[in-house]
């Protein structure tokens, strides 16, 4: 039987047993997928929380559904927070897009001085959207956290993960020598801008303890190279080897 059409709502609005469904979720299942009563979908909080429901009503306004389980899903990538300096255009949307994809748990922001993107006022709201709408297509159960754009002072002081890495073009070692063989309870990847870091924006970070690494001979670009040390963390440490629609699964009642 195939998994119903999955959508992320505002969790305060799983609380009880009659759900309204409303805002980007109610155009695309009336709209786009054009479901109607008795159609049966998955409404997810972002969170891990998880509702089946059949569709009583659908509206133009909004449509109303009644609950026939609810259950938590849990997932299991390598925990990481990417910092990724903005790049020019909408490259950083494609970085979100993959990214979450790739089961990376955090995206952070960052201004830096030779940064040749700046941001344009009331981005956020969209880049949320995209992440959601990549959560939902690859089948996450929980939304990665999407943190306010920052300074790199700011960004850096704002790092708890255990290993810390920094793609450095001189004065690297390959990733590779840069891994334990346990899996870290957490890894921050820092990747700087297409300008590069300025030096005291190097020295900054290094007095931060990112360690430098490279991916080899070749050079990536900016809005590559996290994705591509995301899918090598995931192979490694992350959810790769577990079947796809095996999520753990914790039941709490239907």
């Amino acid at each position: 039987m195939a998994e119903p059409h999955r959508f992320f709502v505002p969790a305060a609005s799983l609380a009880g047993d009659s759900i309204e469904i409303s805002g980007e979720p109610l155009h695309h299942l009336r709209t786009v997928l054009r479901l109607g009563p008795g159609s049966e979908v998955l409404l997810l909080d972002g969170g891990g929380g998880c509702c089946r429901v059949r569709l009583e009503a659908v509206g133009r306004d909004r449509a109303t559904a009644a609950v026939t389980a609810r259950w938590i899903e849990e997932e299991h990538p390598c925990p990481l927070r990417l910092l990724q300096a903005l790049p020019k255009g909408d490259k950083f949307e494609m970085v979100l897009q993959k990214g979450t994809e790739l089961g990376i748990t955090c995206f952070q922001p960052v201004l830096t001085g030779r940064a040749v993107s700046r941001p344009e006022a009331g981005r956020t709201p969209r880049w949320e959207r995209i992440v959601t709408e990549a959560a939902r297509q690859s089948r996450r159960p929980r939304l990665p956290q999407l943190a306010p754009l920052l300074p790199l002072s700011a960004a850096l002081a704002s790092v708890s993960e255990p290993l810390k890495l920094v793609f450095w073009e001189k004065g690297a070692r390959p990733l590779a020598e840069a891994l334990p063989l346990q899996a870290p309870a957490g890894v921050a990847l820092l990747v700087g801008p297409e300008g590069g870091f300025g030096a005291d924006e190097v020295a900054e970070v290094a007095a931060a303890g990112f360690v430098p690494v490279h991916l080899g001979p070749r050079i990536l670009r900016t809005e590559t190279a996290g994705l591509a040390a995301a899918a090598v963390l995931q192979y490694l440490y992350g959810d790769w080897g577990r079947m796809a629609g095996d999520p753990t699964v914790s039941k709490t009642g239907g």
